[in-house]
Order: structure tokens, then sequence, then C-alpha cells
């Protein structure tokens, strides 16, 4: 589905860009933690009223001073608008662009210069599982994009009892293949209403970065409540910023 909302950071100089819908249906997506019951959006994320048209966000877009856009969701990808707002922000607005988190089932991609990518799971009957998808189609366009230079990094949920220590280490292995200068970032799963799976415990999450560390250079985590993760706006101030459309108010 389409964009409907577009934020910018003036301290950063971005502007991000964000769509409805996703073409993976994971359980446990913390995007469930702002929805109704069956993980429908709810409250926090109703279905936007309208969608925006690409003049109407160009011309958003040329209103500020920028060094960035970026796309997130949902899953950006699947919105028919991005090559062209791609295609825009380059050869237009002359800046970066990157997909703020995706889900990598259409990277790389014409005039995106790098991307985000969650790595589900190692396991191809839990990846499936948990994804509805293949799981070699996305890790395949993972090394696709890292070799057609792409800037990329990589996270994956770290989910007791569904993507194991076990897991996370050999993604992290795999991803060292290609190469171990690419960031990765451990989260630990915040518990969705309706799903058997706890939150890693604090020792849990220090093992899992020490393991995952010995193959990649750079590797994090962070390890949020579910209160912490609604109000992440109040913790980083990447996420402070200036709403200039949003068809959901």
């Amino acid at each position: 589905m389409p964009f409907y909302r577009i934020t910018y950071n003036e301290k950063f100089r971005f502007s991000t860009l964000h769509n409805y819908g996703c073409s993976f249906n994971c359980p446990v997506c913390s995007y469930k933690l702002h929805s109704g019951a069956g993980g429908k959006p709810g409250r926090h994320h109703p279905k936007p009223s309208r969608f925006l048209s690409e003049e109407e966000m160009k011309g958003i877009l040329l209103s500020v001073q920028l060094a960035r856009v970026n796309f997130m969701g949902g899953e950006p990808s699947i919105a028919v608008e991005l090559p062209e707002l791609l295609a825009f922000s380059k050869k237009c607005l002359s800046v970066k662009t990157f997909l703020g988190h995706t889900n990598g089932s259409n990277i790389p991609m014409a005039n995106l210069d790098g991307a985000n990518v969650g790595l589900k799971a190692w396991d191809e009957k839990v990846h499936m599982r948990y994804t509805g998808k293949n799981k070699w189609k996305i890790f395949d366009n993972f090394a696709r994009a890292h070799a057609s230079g792409m800037e990329l990094k990589a996270n994956v949920v770290y989910v007791p009892g569904l993507v194991d220590v076990d897991q996370v280490e050999a993604i992290a292995e795999w991803i060292s293949r290609l190469s171990k200068d690419i960031p990765f970032h451990i989260m630990g799963y915040i518990p969705v209403p309706g799903q058997k799976y706890t939150r890693p415990t604090q020792e849990q999450m220090e093992t899992a970065v020490k393991i995952c560390s010995r193959h990649l250079k750079t590797v994090n985590s962070s390890h949020l409540s579910p209160d912490e993760a609604k109000n992440i706006y109040s913790r980083d101030d990447r996420f402070k910023v200036r709403i200039l459309i949003d068809t959901c108010e």
C-alpha cells in the first residue's frame, strides 16, 4: 500500500515517508503492540483516511532542507510509488536514500543507497512459520544488495523459544562471509499479546552480543520494555520529528 505520513528531523536534516501495510505477517511483530484485537490496526495505527499522491509527496520534500530521505513502514518496498520517489530524491533533491527498515524482499533497488534489513530466522522451517516467506529469497537479496555496493545494516529479533541464540549467531556468521564490517543489531523480543514467547533476560542479551561479536566487528543491542517501545520518540533525538503530513490524524 502507498505512503500516508511524512515527518522531518531538523537536527539531522532527514525526512521519513511511512507506508501502510507489509508483505509479511509475523505473529511476533512489535507493530502489534500498537494494534487492536487480532493484530489489526487499532487506535495507534488506524487505516489512513487517504494515501498521498506522488506530486503531494514531492512538493512536501521540496519544502524542507534535506540531506537524506528515509522510507519506512510497514514494509516500504511494497509501495508502488517508491521507485519514482527514489529517483526524485537522487536526481532532483541530490540526497541520500535509505530504507529505515525493510524485510529485504525487494532489494537491491535503483537509486537506493542503503537499507536496514531485518533478517528473521536462520532455520528454514522457522522462517516460513514466522513470515510465510522463503528464507533464501531474503538472504539472497541481502547478498545481492551487498554486491551492488549498497550500505547495509542488519538486525534480528531474539525470541527465546522461536529464534534462539544459535539462530542469531548463525545469521551473524553468514553475514560475516559477506563482510565483517556490516553492523548487526540484536533486538530483544517485546512480548506481543496472544503470543507464548517471553522477553529475553539481560543475561541472554549480553550472551548473544558476545557470541555474535566473534563474527562481526560491530554488534549492538536494544532491550526495550513494551512501555519503552511505545515511547521511543522520547528516548532518542533521531525520533524527535515534526509531522509534515499525516492522513491518519
